[in-house]
């Protein structure tokens, strides 16, 4: 078919002018000047590709993307390019954290397509929403092996004009094939729940060392990505005995280590950068992400838990989670810990790779330091000391600057001590310089997973703002992102309002997985009962036609992407997969609960295990974790009798636990009644907020009142203890993993 010349859209009809400046997406409001028509994603911008016969350019992004930014000024700031853009196709942004939705099904067509992904994403559709035409960033001017942006738009714009039946041919079968692949990795939830076969994990284990880069520490080659999830689950496998589990805790060990003393971890203030550029962790791609943040608290938490070992100590690894949690809450907060009023208190999305200086943006200039620089603040002989030891100078990482800190070693003796003395001074200065931009979008899942990583760096550190803060932020959730008359999630929120798609599989399974860990820290009833509701919630939305979907409903435009099939992503990426969060989160309501139906669903979305195991464990960390305590569990503690000092010192006794398949449920003692310290104003509690937990009931005191401990299985229990240390021993005989003395 052949369509009539494209004419520029004037302002005022749709898809005529950029209408982003009213979107509450910073990233999106970052590109409201742009020249380029920009339209928000959704169904008028499909509407008005339709009415004008021309593609959409679908451009997805992030506010904290280094090229995200350069892009936009080489090509999205150019008025000749804007006016091309503008007139043979209408433009959308799409911020990929605000519709993770639409950025993974336009992943996979664009990894399809062009053999490789990333942010920028920029996809060439059909007004129907199909891909055909897909890649990354584009330079401005061609580069070998890269053709400049205008080449690829003026070769989009012919072929749609004259060989547009190909065009919508290859776009179909795309699609088709989407869908295809989407059938495959489904879950069915009918039948019998299959047997998991203990065997896959040890071959995962050796899977992935076959893969560990034993020179530089981690996974792989350059870039390097911390691994998170699996990290988890070699924390998880090495704390049960086998013949692997040694082999596991060394990995985990060794990558903990040099990440936590290399330039990804900003020595200065701490925090991790979202990845290195090098393999050998020595430059980061400088923005931090919250949810990256988060994990790795956790892994670094449970890492102390386990007890440590002689390349990686415990003491060194709760020092990296102390200042990692700090950075979180000085950072990323948004509003004040215990603060009744306002919106209350959460964690925004992330800080910039770029500041902006001078009206420019440059990667990490707010953290790179020359010998000159160092010296201005240290004085000559520390600076040039200093520099050494930031591998900074005319051999350094970056065209001679530096990035605190370098040795990827443990810093001992002098060393140490001229860190200690100079790292408060350089902080001092470096705070002075333009700052990265924060993104200020409250994603709710995110916020889960932080109460998770806080609840137990707080029970397991000793650090009682931590539990705190992790109350303040469960409060919020609950506040705005519950919609509680529709029994539903938002997952994203704006200055205290919830606005946009609902929650995704991931939002509430790591936002019932942060309330399950924040109960098992505190023993609040509201916790546990805030959980449940996400859980029921979760599996009325997510599970369509007997199997486990990502998202509920559906975007038009997303499933026709994908063949007309609602998505399901078992793999890891930045985070878990939902499905593996979501089979986590069942596992531990079931031990909560006595829901043998909650326990079978998990066992269905643990089949994805076998294929994944020892083919592709790099992406199957979170769901080889989940494994591992199913395997391992569930070993249901539940604390009972009088709030004390013997209380408190059973319940310490089961959160200082590594048994990956522990479920921990302890007495309320009324302070679910009313909202939690830090939980903003006008929170009602939850009625009922003081009816035992399942796992309770029927579980007295002493004879005499006092506190006990009861180890269960399948809800039986054994015959209940009253001192740690009995504690202690009976876990070690059940579980073979023993809690850190």
């Amino acid at each position: 078919m052949t369509s009539q010349p494209d004419q520029a859209v004037p302002p005022g009809v749709p898809g005529g002018s950029n209408t982003l400046a009213a979107e509450p997406s910073a990233y999106l409001r970052q590109h409201a000047g742009n020249p380029v028509h920009w339209q928000p994603y959704g169904q008028a911008a499909f509407a008005a590709a339709a009415a004008r016969d021309v593609p959409v350019f679908l451009s997805i992004g992030y506010a904290a993307g280094h090229w995200c930014h350069v892009m936009a000024h080489e090509s999205f700031e150019d008025q000749e390019t804007a006016d091309y853009l503008n007139a043979h196709f209408v433009p959308v942004k799409v911020d990929r954290e605000e519709r993770p939705d639409v950025d993974a099904v336009y992943m996979a067509a664009t990894q399809a397509i062009s053999g490789e992904g990333g942010w920028p994403m920029s996809v060439f559709l059909t007004p129907e929403g199909l891909a055909f035409h897909a890649g990354t960033y584009f330079p401005p001017r061609p580069m070998p092996g890269r053709p400049s942006f205008r080449q690829v738009l003026e070769a989009v714009q012919e072929a749609w004009r004259e060989r547009r039946d190909a065009v919508e041919r290859n776009a179909a079968s795309l699609a088709q094939s989407l869908g295809d692949a989407q059938l495959s990795a489904a879950v069915t939830v009918s039948g019998p729940p299959p047997l998991l076969d203990p065997d896959l994990l040890p071959a995962a284990v050796a899977a992935l060392a076959r893969s560990e880069d034993m020179t530089d520490g981690g996974f792989g080659a350059a870039p390097k990505f911390p691994p998170s999830a699996v990290l988890e689950f070699l924390i998880r496998h090495a704390a049960v005995p086998s013949d692997t589990a040694d082999a596991a805790r060394d990995m985990a060990g060794r990558t903990l280590a040099v990440m936590a003393r290399s330039a990804l971890f900003d020595q200065l203030e701490g925090g991790f950068a979202r990845y290195s550029v090098t393999r050998d962790w020595s430059v980061p791609h400088f923005e931090k992400m919250l949810y990256d943040n988060a994990q790795l608290l956790r892994d670094y938490v449970h890492w102390v838990r386990l007890g440590g070992n002689e390349v990686f100590p415990a003491e060194e690894a709760a020092d990296v989670a102390v200042r990692t949690a700090q950075w979180l809450l000085d950072s990323l907060g948004l509003g004040t810990v215990g603060d009744t009023g306002g919106a209350g208190f959460a964690l925004a999305s992330s800080l910039d790779a770029d500041s902006l200086v001078d009206g420019e943006h440059h990667e990490g200039a707010a953290y790179l330091w020359t010998v000159e620089g160092l010296q201005e603040v240290l004085g000559e002989e520390d600076g040039a000391a200093a520099g050494r030891l930031m591998n900074v100078g005319p051999v350094g990482t970056v065209s001679g600057y530096g990035s605190p800190l370098h040795p990827a070693r443990r810093l001992e003796g002098a060393e140490a001590e001229l860190w200690t003395r100079v790292r408060p001074a350089l902080l001092t200065a470096r705070n002075q310089r333009p700052q990265p931009a924060r993104d200020d979008k409250v994603v709710a899942g995110w916020n889960g997973l932080a109460v998770a990583a806080l609840a137990e760096a707080g029970a397991v550190l000793g650090r009682k703002e931590f539990v705190a803060a992790a109350e303040s932020i469960a409060a919020y959730l609950e506040r705005v992102h519950w919609q509680a008359a529709d029994r539903a999630l938002i997952r994203v929120s704006h200055a205290g309002t919830a606005r946009g798609i609902g929650g995704l599989l991931e939002d509430y399974a790591f936002c019932a997985e942060g309330m399950f860990a924040l109960y098992a820290a505190t023993g609040r009833t509201r916790w546990y009962q805030f959980a449940e509701r996400l859980v029921h919630a979760a599996g009325s939305r997510f599970v369509v036609d007997g199997r486990l979907v990502d998202t509920a409903g559906g975007d038009g435009q997303v499933r026709a992407a994908q063949g007309g099939q609602a998505g399901l992503d078992p793999f890891d990426n930045a985070t878990p997969s939902g499905a593996a969060a979501f089979a986590g989160v069942l596992l531990t309501y079931a031990a909560l609960s006595g829901s043998a139906e909650h326990r079978a669903l998990a066992s269905q979305v643990l089949a994805l295990v076998p294929p994944l195991a020892a083919r592709a464990p790099r992406v199957a960390g979170w769901l080889l974790a989940t494994a591992q305590a199913a395997l391992a569990g569930p070993v249901e503690a539940a604390v009972v009798g009088p709030p004390g000092p013997r209380r408190t010192e059973l319940h310490l006794e089961l959160l200082r636990s590594a048994s990956p398949g522990l479920v921990i449920a302890v007495e309320d003692d009324g302070g679910a009644e009313v909202p939690p310290s830090g939980a903003p104003s006008g929170v009602e509690p939850i009625p009922d907020a003081t009816v035992a937990v399942p796992l309770l009931a029927g579980r007295p005191a002493g004879p005499d009142g006092s506190p006990l401990a009861y180890l269960c299985r399948n809800m039986v229990c054994e015959r209940p203890v009253a001192t740690p240390g009995d504690l202690r021993a009976r876990l070690e005989l059940m579980t073979g993993a023993g809690p850190v003395s």
